[in-house]
């Protein structure tokens, strides 16, 4: 183990490993080229070209193969969170611009960096192509070669160099713990997907992978929604009312939870960076302390040097202190903001379901199509991106305020000041109450003496008629110098609300922190709004069940009309007309909706039945 000294940015490591990880991410591009190409001849084109016709040995072969449905993934959610975590370190290196695969000038950077993050997407495209294929015996064989290669290199990197340069010991294996355990699980899920379909293969079980138009926990969502509701409600225990309860309707897409396991994995590692930079800069501060007190023993106590060594080192201290306990408070607010933008998420897409989109700016009711197809894939990096800086700013302004609170209240009373720092309390807090106390006098003032009675006696306030006028206008012109001085002070109110609110959401890209009126300038909510109408577009439950049955509805017509026999498909069920089906249904749905009755169209030959005759005709 290093001494406490021995901290630096060139720790003094003298192992070195024989694997360079940044040479196996070039070669990997080699076997995922082949695993792609593997995978591609065994996928089929929807529509025949005209190489087709020239080589018969393509029949449609070399489709497009796709790692993952960012839209309306449902199925296999939780292995491409874990593959998506597996990438978490080579996403930390493109975040912090680590990896530039070619040198070149500043004003190119941007496009190095592309090319690095695709280069990075190649590398790791296997992990999702393997998961997603509907050849599973191939994908599960391919996928668990492939990853038990990157564990295999991965493990003996660690084991021949656990330390680094940054970190000094253990820092690969405090690195790269998330990544082995996503790989690892991918190892099982692999291995698990090979015996699912060798089962299904030799005929001992029943595939279970169909691709179904409809999810089942869609079907059952609009079942509910047709279903009267119970008259009695069941009681929510305190957690479904106040943090999260469990919607069994509902299911969160695979890019969510990809995404949250990624960013989640990503801030582990931010917070381990950060700590190890604290630790440096703090012995930084510890050397000049010293510095200072050598300092002070050569002048022979001089005392001028004195209290600023002093000084010094309670400001180190204080510093220390609050730092390590805004790191756990910071750390929770982030990882709850993971959480939170889970629940937000569900919470925006019922809402855009049932019709409503009062909880968005009026601009963004109706955003571009092209806004929301970028938006779906600008979205899960941008909100790693949002967490990671949201992080890094709402712990600065923390321990910024955890200092100010240490040195307004906590010194004076270490320091034997506590009676004076209550007393500036005191007038502190009397001057505020009573500026507020004159704010809640005006408006009493003016709902006594400056406005009409209730018209109505229920009414719950009085009506915006004006009584009294010349003593409002001088009530007016007296008060118009003092709230002169108490506009200042709410001013500053104001920009104190707003600096603490936005610093508070800077990682919630799911609400705007711009002002009303200037939400297009915030670019992360509108990534975000666009991104919930992309999904309410193309997984919107109703929607997708009134296509399921017109498609079912055609393919039973279409079964009928190919065999002669197909009437004897239905020979069970009664003959009933369509027009006395209709009628029954619309019955039992106006039964159900009362509300419906309302918005009928008026039947033309009961409104004339109903007009009286003139009985002198």
């Amino acid at each position: 183990m290093l001494s406490a000294e021995a901290w630096g940015w060139q720790t003094n490591v003298t192992c070195e490993s024989s694997v360079d990880m940044d040479l196996v991410l070039h070669y990997s591009l080699i076997p995922s080229f082949a695993i792609i190409l593997v995978l591609s001849f065994l996928e089929r084109r929807a529509s025949r070209s005209q190489i087709d016709g020239k080589l018969h040995l393509l029949n449609g072969r070399f489709g497009i193969v796709i790692p993952l449905d960012f839209v309306g993934t449902f199925s296999n959610r939780w292995s491409f969170g874990f593959a998506f975590g597996a990438t978490a370190n080579k996403v930390m290196f493109l975040f912090s611009e680590g990896y530039l695969p070619l040198r070149v000038p500043q004003w190119a950077q941007a496009i190095v960096l592309l090319i690095g993050g695709t280069e990075v997407g190649l590398s790791y495209f296997p992990f999702f192509a393997c998961l997603a294929t509907e050849f599973q015996i191939t994908g599960s064989v391919l996928g668990f070669f492939y990853t038990s290669t990157w564990f295999v290199i991965t493990i003996t990197n660690i084991v021949q160099c656990p330390h680094g340069r940054v970190m000094g010991d253990y820092e690969k294996i405090i690195f790269y713990w998330p990544s082995l355990f996503c790989l690892v699980f991918l190892l099982g899920r692999f291995a698990l997907m090979f015996v699912k379909a060798l089962r299904v293969r030799l005929k001992m079980d029943v595939s279970s992978q169909e691709n179904h138009f409809l999810e089942v926990h869609q079907a059952q969502h609009v079942k509910r929604l047709v279903r009267k509701p119970p008259e009695r409600q069941a009681q929510k225990s305190w957690f479904q009312r106040k943090v999260y309860e469990w919607d069994p309707c509902f299911q969160f897409p695979g890019r969510m939870i990809g995404t949250s396991a990624l960013a989640l994995i990503c801030l582990y590692i931010f917070i381990v960076i950060e700590f190890y930079i604290y630790k440096e800069f703090s012995q930084e501060l510890k050397i000049l302390d010293q510095r200072f007190e050598e300092l002070v023993e050569s002048s022979n106590g001089s005392e001028v040097l004195v209290p600023v060594v002093l000084q010094l080192k309670e400001f180190i201290n204080v510093t220390q202190g609050v730092w390590i306990f805004t790191t756990f408070a910071a750390s929770l607010t982030c990882v709850s903001y993971v959480f939170h933008i889970l629940a937000c998420y569900r919470k925006h897409m019922k809402r855009l379901w049932a019709g409503e989109k009062h909880f968005l700016p009026l601009r963004s009711h109706e955003p571009a199509s092209s806004q929301s197809v970028a938006a779906i894939a600008r979205y899960s990096g941008w909100q790693i991106a949002y967490i990671l800086w949201g992080y890094l700013i709402i712990h600065v302004v923390q321990c910024l305020f955890g200092v100010m609170i240490m040195y307004s209240f906590v010194l004076p009373i270490q320091h034997g000041q506590g009676l004076e720092m209550a007393k500036g309390l005191g007038i502190g807090i009397l001057t505020v109450g009573i500026a507020t106390g004159l704010m809640i006098l005006q408006i009493k003032i003016a709902a006594r003496f400056f406005l009409q009675p209730k018209i109505l006696p229920d009414d719950k306030q009085k009506p915006l008629a004006l009584n009294n006028r010349k003593a409002f206008h001088n009530f007016n012109y007296f008060l118009f110098f003092y709230n002169v001085l108490l506009g200042l002070g709410a001013c500053l109110f104001r920009l104190l609300c707003s600096v603490l609110l936005g610093t508070w959401l800077i990682a919630r890209i799911d609400r705007t922190i711009m002002q009303k009126g200037y939400e297009a300038a915030d670019m992360g909510f509108n990534t975000w709004v666009g991104m919930i109408f992309m999904d309410h577009y193309h997984t919107n439950p109703t929607l997708l069940s009134f296509c399921h049955i017109l498609l079912a509805g055609t393919t039973e017509k279409k079964l009928q009309k190919s065999t002669k026999y197909g009437f004897f498909n239905n020979i069970s069920e009664p003959r009933v007309s369509t027009r006395a089906r209709t009628r029954w249904l619309l019955l039992y749905t106006l039964l159900n909706n009362p509300r419906l009755t309302e918005l009928r169209k008026p039947n033309v030959q009961s409104r004339a039945s109903a007009v009286p005759q003139n009985p002198c005709v």
